[in-house]
């Protein structure tokens, strides 16, 4: 195995593009190995996009937590009589943006429940109001589930909502919804959400109508380690054809609170090993993408800052608010000071830049 693991990672340094077999072979690495995984990986990511650390200054609003799915790993989610629900409106909208463009943020992110009442036009009326009270924010919104929710309800085609999506305001669209690309698995965990391939099809409109997306997978549940490279291999495909994604944001599911966990259907989330390794090894199999983001929402500060050194490049946002990761269990995730980023950053040797949501630097 260290033989075929040395070589492999030499070649991997020579422009070796790997496959899924070989990505199978980085995942079950163990050991000291990882430090060789770990040191080709962060050599890599120096050589594709240099040593700067990148944040984006940003805000999420979440404008409802009813939601019409049941995934099963997921502890945000309200249903009709359940206590805790909230559903924004215009006022209290425009009252979180204006405080976003009183903080000098460049973004401002919204997903949301799938709620009842909602169409396409309920999509487009939140991004008119934040756009009216934060003029100049890009608008990171909605998700190719959130698309495909607005056609069905409105009865329009996922491209005609992704045009109205763009002419209201939307700047750019969350690859969030993946999950895991592998029916098998989606069946088990979020059954009512669309099926793998409408994701990808509407990934691919929004990149053809010049939207950008970002591109995500949730493990650490009831996935394999083949299921893991089928995803990033269907990522990989659609940049390939599109170069339409911006960043890969590996989410570590947090397990806590969530159905999937207390119905003793999926593990307690991965292990520290799994987390790093997903890092590495996106970077190493995902040829075609510059960015790759380390979530501290879901590691914590302390592993964000070692996946510094397994192939990441970017900390993500300072949030201000984030409620879906803190419904499954997760603390600690409402903000993170840039001040509190740049101590990590420069303690593993690196700048920290801002950036805007499309990687321009600030």
């Amino acid at each position: 195995m260290t033989k075929t693991l040395q070589s492999l990672l030499a070649d991997v340094k020579a422009g070796h593009r790997l496959n899924e077999k070989e990505a199978h072979l980085l995942f079950s690495v163990r050991d000291r190995q990882l430090w060789d995984v770990a040191r080709t990986a962060d050599e890599v990511r120096e050589e594709r996009v240099g040593p700067a650390v990148t944040y984006v200054l940003n805000q999420n609003i979440n404008v409802t937590n009813l939601c019409v799915n049941s995934c099963g790993f997921c502890g945000f989610s309200k249903k009709q009589g359940d206590e805790g629900i909230y559903f924004h409106d215009r006022t209290e909208i425009q009252k979180k943006a204006a405080l976003a463009k009183s903080r000098c943020v460049s973004e401002i992110c919204t997903v949301s429940g799938l709620h009842p009442a909602f169409t396409a036009q309920s999509y487009i009326d939140v991004y008119h109001w934040i756009h009216e009270a934060a003029p100049g924010v890009h608008l990171h919104a909605s998700n190719p589930m959130e698309v495909a929710y607005a056609a069905k309800k409105s009865k329009m085609s996922t491209k005609e909502v992704l045009i109205a999506m763009k002419e209201a305001g939307l700047g750019s669209l969350c690859g969030t919804a993946a999950e895991i690309l592998v029916d098998s698995v989606r069946d088990k965990i979020c059954r009512e959400k669309i099926p793998t391939a409408e994701w990808v099809r509407i990934i691919k409109e929004a990149h053809k109508l010049g939207i950008p997306t970002t591109a995500t997978i949730m493990y650490g549940h009831c996935e394999s380690d083949a299921d893991r490279v089928s995803h990033l291999s269907i990522l990989r495909e659609i940049q390939d054809e599109t170069h339409g994604f911006t960043e890969f944001v590996p989410l570590s599911f947090i397990h806590m609170n969530t159905p999937l966990f207390r119905a003793g259907t999926s593990r307690a989330g991965a292990t520290g090993r799994e987390d790093l390794l997903m890092v590495a090894v996106a970077r190493l199999f995902l040829d075609n993408f510059k960015n790759i983001q380390v979530s501290w929402v879901k590691e914590g500060i302390k592993m964000a800052q070692l996946a510094l050194i397994y192939g990441a490049n970017d900390l993500g946002g300072t949030m201000y608010e984030e409620s879906i990761s803190k419904g499954a269990g997760a603390v600690n995730t409402d903000y993170l000071d840039p001040k509190e980023m740049q101590r990590v950053a420069e303690d593993m040797g690196r700048p920290l830049r801002r950036r805007t949501t499309l990687y321009e630097l600030m």
